[in-house]
């Protein structure tokens, strides 16, 4: 197993932990990818490991047997090309690999574990504080790529969807990944299509004569919206939100969750929640007409729902790790479902290989 660290310096530069176990700012003048060496990257998985300095939009990544990393010119510097869990033809495609993300600063340490792209090598995560409890996201079982690709495939024939298209095998046929859903859509851009539109019209057709509220968890507190025109349209919100499809509820980001330059602090706050709401199927339950609101377990309990991510958080072992874009949407009270944990004295984190 190798260890591959990137992420960005203080100053917003591309860095990487070198062999000898210094951060390494990146440089290239070269337009055309050019090929970072595993000699000089690849770290032996060691039983401790010292990052040398503040690091922002870090992933530690973990591979049996070696990842391919390229850099390219871009116009604000060196770009980082890393693997992707979606590209057939990536040269890491084979490789089984997964890592987790965090950022250290100053103002101490924060990671998750992250199943938004895929779900691979299982990781966990613990976390250590000079003072205070520990705190834990174990992450997936070792079998936990196994049991969520059956899950989705019995999903599959049960309502005809293209879930267990989302396993991947390698090139011997063995399963390798399970990607998310909407790594399905530029190969197959039907693929879900039909989804949600039944649902979302429902939901339209509810909050065009009843109340949705939205708790911004900030300063403007809970936000009444309604559907007026085949739009839902929020008091304060610079702009509406028109139904999204399935490729917009698995991004999150594009169509009405897309978030533009001049958006205000409501829109900021409403777009997430109520994107979240989408993948976890909670707008028309009992209590549904507050977001967030309803408990974990009330999560995923009606079709239809994203069934990628109600699965990978039935196999986790305690039910946390990232699963959408905004999965770390929670209520004021509520548990946190996105495996997250933080710091501002981090003595230590540990990273559980395997599960």
């Amino acid at each position: 197993v190798h260890v591959y660290i990137t992420g960005l310096d203080d100053a917003g530069q591309v860095i990487m932990m070198n062999t000898a176990l210094q951060l390494e700012v990146l440089t290239t003048s070269s337009s055309s990818p050019q090929t970072l060496s595993n000699a000089d990257f690849a770290i032996p998985l060691p039983s401790e490991l010292t990052i040398p300095g503040y690091i922002s939009s870090c992933r530690i990544w973990f591979a049996v047997g070696y990842l391919n990393f390229s850099v390219v010119a871009t116009a604000d510097g060196a770009g980082l090309v890393a693997p992707t869990s979606v590209n057939p033809t990536d040269p890491s495609h084979d490789v089984n690999w997964g890592f987790v993300e965090l950022t250290y600063t100053s103002d101490g340490l924060w990671a998750d574990i992250s199943y938004v792209d895929f779900v691979g090598l299982p990781l966990g995560l613990s976390m250590t504080p000079v003072s205070g409890p520990v705190q834990s996201a174990p992450g997936l079982p070792a079998n936990g790529v196994q049991e969520v690709c059956s899950k989705l495939q019995a999903q599959a024939a049960s309502d005809g969807q293209p879930w267990d298209q989302l396993c991947i095998n390698d090139s011997s046929g063995n399963l390798i990944r399970v990607n998310s859903p909407g790594s399905l859509l530029p190969s197959n851009p039907d693929a879900f299509e039909d989804l949600f539109t039944a649902y979302s019209n429902s939901v339209w057709s509810y909050y065009s004569t009843n109340t949705l509220y939205f708790n911004t968890q900030n300063s403007n507190g809970n936000v009444s919206c309604t559907v007026q025109g085949g739009e839902l349209t929020c008091e304060g919100d610079n702009r509406g939100y028109a139904q999204p499809t399935a490729a917009d509820i698995f991004s999150c980001a594009s169509g009405p969750f897309e978030i533009l330059s001049g958006d205000n602090d409501i829109h900021l706050a409403v777009v997430p929640r109520l994107c979240a709401a989408f993948n976890r199927a909670t707008f028309l339950l009992p209590g549904g007409n507050y977001q967030p609101n309803l408990p974990p377990s009330s999560y995923y309990t009606v079709q239809p729902n994203n069934e990628y991510s109600a699965m990978v958080h039935e196999v986790e072992i305690d039910g946390k790790g990232y699963a959408f874009p905004y999965d770390d949407v929670t209520p004021s009270e509520g548990d946190d479902v996105a495996g997250f944990v933080a710091a501002a004295d981090p003595s230590s984190m540990t990273v559980i290989l395997g599960g």
